[in-house]
């Protein structure tokens, strides 16, 4: 197992996941039975990006119909009620509503009394960015155990003409419970999250971003990306980013059990780890079964990865991701 050194004399508060839980729609499309409607083919999708199936929302499901079914799983993983829960901070780029937060009916849905409640915003990236301020809330005092949740019904803003986009996407949500434990100061494996890194940059807005909003058109609007620039702009960020929140630590990739990344495209994939030296067989792909489900991808790999056996508790691991904004960031968290 690989250890940390302890910081001497002092006891560290840490966010420890306490449980994972995922959702998805009940539609599973192959490429197949896309190609029926879009330009494309099974050949063309799978050679770029390595997807094979997505699964999207239908009419009567929404981004918080799969967070909340995200949200009891996790709950259930955890041995914990809605009522156990103080916070919770919800990712998405697809609310139900332009306000008010979805986390508030996950909230009700739960059965969650008081506590806080909020969305965030920063699309791929966004579970990544929750979780370290739901990580920094809970160390802070502000509550002892919280719901992180990515959820995404991207197929609700997808140009279905746009075959370059179209073909990317799929719905889902996935979820983690946290909750506060002391680390003693001799501890050389400390569970939780051990550190986390963000970023973002604007002047690449416009290389992923959708062209409507209630305050520019007043309408929802269509994923626009420029594909080429996206991928060496991730290749590039998101193996600094790991580098950046492990070697703090004194972790090098060869310490990591798992890397579970935003599951955007095989390609990109592939070529962080080549950059980082990273064994295939290290990283977590579900990119082929999901799509890129933005802010899902993340808790949703997590969670499949969890309930397959292969991360186990002790497991050190490295959280990863790049979306619009541009944003991107990492965490180190001992499972």
């Amino acid at each position: 197992m690989n250890t940390i050194t302890p910081v001497q004399g002092s006891s560290i508060q840490r966010s420890v996941i306490l449980g994972t839980g995922s959702a998805l729609p009940k539609r599973r499309v192959s490429n197949a039975e896309l190609a029926e409607t879009v330009d494309t083919s099974d050949d063309w999708i799978t050679e770029r990006t390595g997807i094979k199936f997505r699964y999207l929302a239908g009419p009567e499901e929404t981004t918080s119909t799969l967070a909340i079914g995200a949200a009891r799983a996790a709950l259930e993983a955890a041995g914990l009620e809605g009522t156990d829960i103080e916070l919770i901070v919800l990712a998405t780029a697809t609310p139900d509503h332009t306000f008010p937060a979805t986390a508030t009916k996950v909230q009700a849905a739960i059965g969650m009394n008081g506590g806080i409640a909020f969305d965030v915003a920063a699309v791929c990236s966004g579970f990544l960015y929750a979780l370290s301020v739901a990580d920094s809330m809970l160390r802070t005092g502000m509550a002892r155990r919280a719901l992180v949740i990515g959820a995404e019904t991207f197929s609700r803003i997808l140009d279905w003409e746009d075959r370059g986009t179209c073909v990317l996407f799929g719905d889902g949500a996935g979820a983690v419970v946290l909750g506060l434990e002391n680390s003693a100061e001799d501890d050389t494996a400390p569970r939780g999250i051990l550190a986390t890194q963000l970023h973002a940059d604007g002047r690449h807005h416009d290389l992923l971003y959708v062209d409507g909003g209630p305050s520019t058109t007043g309408t929802v609007g269509k994923v626009r990306m420029r594909g080429r620039e996206v991928f060496r702009h991730a290749v590039v960020n998101l193996a600094e980013v790991m580098e950046q929140v492990m070697k703090p630590l004194g972790l090098t990739s060869a310490d990591i059990d798992w890397v579970v990344p935003h599951q955007a495209n095989a390609r990109i994939l592939d070529a962080t780890a080549r950059k980082l030296c990273l064994p295939p067989e290290k990283v977590v792909i579900t990119v082929d079964q999901h799509a890129n489900t933005s802010a899902a991808s993340v808790p949703l790999a997590l969670d499949t990865a969890v309930r397959d056996g292969r991360i186990q508790r002790g497991d050190l691991m490295v959280l990863e991701a790049m979306g619009g904004g541009l944003t991107w960031g990492a965490a180190v968290v001992r499972y």
